[in-house]
């Protein structure tokens, strides 16, 4: 019996091109202004799902807001270290930080007394940072859903929510009630039970991004 013989593409840079070739012959991107569009092909390409543009929702202003966040400075705030660190530091404008509280001392402690998960309480870590930061949730719902009662109970907000966690149990619930908050928050989510942390950090890489062109709304 002959040994196998594999044929597949070696060359990285022939590897992207056709990964975004494909995504443009095969994504609905129609109707998407450039700035959205940037950021829903990243996402598309960490997750390999060419569909997900029809659960895709965001603001108008999300993007810019992001992104003047971040040249000015600001945090970025996350609910787990795989998404924090999948951020590529280098994109940042401003060295900005990334914050994820999941291993404060007392996290377990704080959970317990507040009754919720350790992802949840360590949203109460968040509120020194919270007004005007960028914030990515990818994994716990109760962190999105934490999230939206800080607001609720402060006034805090945040400069926008990239709102992706993944699930059976809450995700889809947690994400709609993001998409229907009523205190005018700038957002992307990807609704449904599909998200996780390489989605939600495609998209924090693009939007600190800082290149603006037609071409790379695309690439």
């Amino acid at each position: 019996m002959p040994e196998p013989v594999y044929e597949y593409l070696t060359e990285g840079s022939a590897i992207y091109a056709e990964s975004f070739a494909t995504i443009r012959r095969e994504a609905e991107l129609t109707g998407l202004s450039d700035d959205i569009a940037r950021v829903a092909v990243r996402m598309i390409h960490a997750a390999a799902q060419t569909d997900i543009v029809a659960d895709l929702r965001w603001t108008p202003g999300v993007v810019a807001a992001c992104r003047r966040a971040l040249r000015e400075g600001a945090p970025i705030l996350c609910d787990s270290t795989m998404v924090a660190t999948g951020i590529i530091r280098s994109r940042l404008p401003r060295a900005n930080e990334v914050v994820c509280r999941l291993g404060e001392p007392g996290l377990a402690e704080l959970a317990a007394k507040l009754g919720t998960t350790k992802s949840a309480a360590a949203v109460e870590l968040w509120r020194p940072k919270l007004h005007g930061a960028v914030v990515a949730i990818g994994n716990a719902p109760t962190a999105l859903f934490h999230l939206l009662e800080v607001i609720r109970d402060t006034g805090l907000r945040p400069a926008g929510i990239i709102g992706c966690p993944v699930g059976f149990v809450g995700a889809a619930e947690s994400k709609q009630a993001l998409v229907d908050n009523p205190y005018g928050l700038e957002l992307i989510a990807l609704t449904g039970r599909r998200g996780g942390s390489a989605v939600t950090v495609a998209a924090v890489n693009a939007l600190a991004s800082t290149a603006e062109t037609t071409n790379d709304a695309v690439d």
